[in-house]
């Protein structure tokens, strides 16, 4: 929903208020129709009343002056008519004749055996029938969309009353009910804005924390305050943050350790190797040491990882175009396409080397590499493709775990180390970004999407600035 907040307080503060307005309508509304439904009965009783009262004293009066009696007794929402001559019957409907039957109840003896009948009707009375004299009264006509009730009852043989009664509009909307609702409204907000700061603030925290951590950095640790829920919350992310810090740091330290141990004993081997007399094992064990120091430097590669350089500013586009231009000095088939300025907040170091072991699988293993870059909404994209027989889609990211190579001979010259895309990976994964292959949009190969989002620029401390 588009109109729906996103942010926790202002949804917090949308459901209080529209929990505390629709509650407040909702009583309003049940304490309004029950108040109808008193005045609707009181009203009743009152016509019925009335219309008896006035039957009974029509009675004792003159004929002549009957008239002048029922335009004395008109007010704003009474008309009288005196009708003489035959009664006209006219059908009741089921509510007519329970109250035609109650009226009937309440009229003196002698009027038991005349005609009682009630009609209610929408918009204004009827006009005078023949046989009616109708008072000449000083009160204005009632509204066209108004309801009444026309009663008719006897007066004495061949005289009847026709009472029209209309019913007054309800009470306006009670003022005082609307504004307690208002009142109630913005307190409720109020607590709200409140809550929703405790709890808003805390949760912003620890997204940003999460964020930088995902992205490689060292991230603060997370304020624990606010409710219990947020606090507990709070403590175990860095509590968590602690632990997985602790664990890369020991990670790295043991793969540099091992890698930096293993260079010695592969020292003194290739010293050893110049005293063997038989050429074809001196060439063979040279072989083994030659790939032993390839898969060494490649773990002391993996433990340097990522997260150890600070972020800088730089032009990503003149990065990718100096190891494009780096490579093609080799003689390698490498084409660069060319990009505007790409300013970008990274850690340059290990996005060099990213994008080398990229460009370099492409023209391993994929005959050449098709490098350039591309500018989205929020990020940018290095594509490296190639025109090799690519990567079965169920090993796409089989070939991200440490030492998994698909070239099954094992041979350090035809199938690598396996950690190439491994390291490639965990430093797209350090800059908040991934790493992506799919088919090439037109003939065989692979297509390799290092995706990176734009990040602010930060000016590194001048002490750092060459690091």
């Amino acid at each position: 929903m588009k109109i729906w907040p996103r942010t926790l307080g202002v949804q917090l503060i949308v459901v209080i208020s529209l929990a505390i307005f629709l509650s407040n309508a909702a009583v309003a509304l049940w304490f309004e129709l029950g108040a109808e439904r008193q005045n609707e009965a009181d009203i009743v009783e009152r016509m019925l009343d009335r219309t008896t009262s006035l039957s009974t004293l029509m009675t004792s009066i003159p004929p002549r002056a009957r008239v002048a009696a029922a335009a004395a007794m008109e007010g704003r929402f009474w008309r009288y008519r005196v009708h003489t001559g035959a009664h006209v019957d006219e059908p009741m409907s089921p509510e007519e004749s329970k109250l035609a039957a109650k009226l009937k109840a309440m009229l003196p003896a002698h009027h038991a055996n005349g005609t009682v009948e009630v009609h209610i009707r929408y918009g204004r009375p009827p006009a005078a029938q023949s046989g009616d004299t109708a008072p000449i009264s000083g009160q204005p006509p009632p509204p066209a969309d108004t309801k009444s009730v026309e009663l008719t009852v006897p007066v004495v043989r061949g005289t009847e009353l026709i009472a029209t009664f209309t019913k007054p509009p309800g009470p306006p909307w009670p003022t005082e009910m609307i504004l307690a609702a208002v009142l109630a409204v913005l307190i409720a907000s109020v607590s709200g804005a409140y809550i929703a700061r405790r709890m808003a603030r805390p949760l912003s925290k620890l997204a940003e924390a999460a964020a930088l951590t995902a992205r490689g950095e060292t991230a603060p640790r997370v304020p624990e305050v606010g409710p219990d829920d947020i606090r507990h919350a709070a403590q175990a992310f860095n509590a968590m943050t602690d632990q997985v810090t602790r664990t890369l740091e020991s990670q790295r330290h043991l793969l540099s350790a091992v890698g930096h141990d293993l260079r010695t004993p592969i020292t003194a081997m290739r010293i050893n190797i110049e005293f063997v007399t038989d050429p074809e094992l001196r060439d063979r064990l040279q072989k083994n040491l030659d790939e032993l120091q390839v898969l060494t430097e490649a773990v002391l590669s993996a433990a340097r990882g990522t997260g150890g350089e600070p972020a800088r500013q730089i032009d990503l586009a003149a990065l990718v175009e100096s190891i494009c231009a780096d490579l093609d000095d080799l003689g390698e088939p490498v084409t660069w396409a060319g990009h505007a300025t790409a300013p970008l907040s990274c850690r340059a170091g290990e996005l060099r080397r990213a994008v080398r072991n990229l460009v370099e699988n492409a023209v391993a293993y994929g005959k050449k590499a098709d490098v350039s870059l591309h500018a989205a909404p929020g990020n940018y994209e290095v594509w490296v493709e190639d025109e090799g027989p690519g990567i079965q889609a169920e090993d796409r990211q089989r070939v991200f775990e440490p030492f998994v190579r698909l070239e099954s001979s094992r041979n350090l010259e035809t199938g690598g180390t396996g950690l190439g895309l491994t390291l490639v990976k965990a430093i797209a994964e350090g800059h908040g970004g991934r790493i992506v292959l799919e088919d090439r949009d037109q003939g065989p190969g692979l297509r390799a999407r290092l995706i990176l989002p734009r990040q602010p620029a930060i000016v590194p401390r001048p002490a750092k600035e060459h690091s």
